[in-house]
């Protein structure tokens, strides 16, 4: 199954958040293979961004985020796309036009404003408890 990781999920591990112990078992299970994780070109950038704030290191992770998962990026027809969508958060619009665009099957976000369309948005407790358990 393909699923779609938010940036969100990545930087509760990173930065030891709330949620770190579920977001660690759904990068694990896309590292074991037992899922096909992607994630948007411009989720390495804000990691890289964000936590070097706070963490040292961090190519070592954006490496294995890089061999793990399938980075996919957006084009002027995915623009096109997210701007015709009615939500303020152009970078979420963007994720979600790229998840939908790779036909993925859902999206894990710990955001609870992420924009909902046709594909499900399952926070990482909710994906743990329904695919991990």
């Amino acid at each position: 199954m393909k699923i779609f990781i938010d940036t969100n999920i990545f930087l509760d591990v990173i930065l030891n958040r709330k949620d770190v112990a579920d977001a660690t078992q759904i990068l694990n299970s896309c590292h074991q293979k037992l899922f096909d994780g992607y994630v948007a070109d411009i989720t390495l950038l804000n990691i890289d961004y964000i936590a070097s704030k706070q963490t040292k290191n961090l190519r070592d992770f954006l490496d294995i985020i890089n061999q793990t998962f399938t980075v996919v990026g957006a084009d002027n027809k995915m623009f096109d796309m997210a701007f015709k969508i009615d939500n303020n958060d152009l970078e979420d619009t963007v994720q979600y036009v790229c998840a939908y665009t790779e036909q993925c099957s859902l999206i894990v976000s710990n955001d609870k404003k992420f924009y909902r369309g046709s594909i499900e948005v399952l926070d990482s407790v909710e994906f743990v408890e329904r695919y991990l358990v």
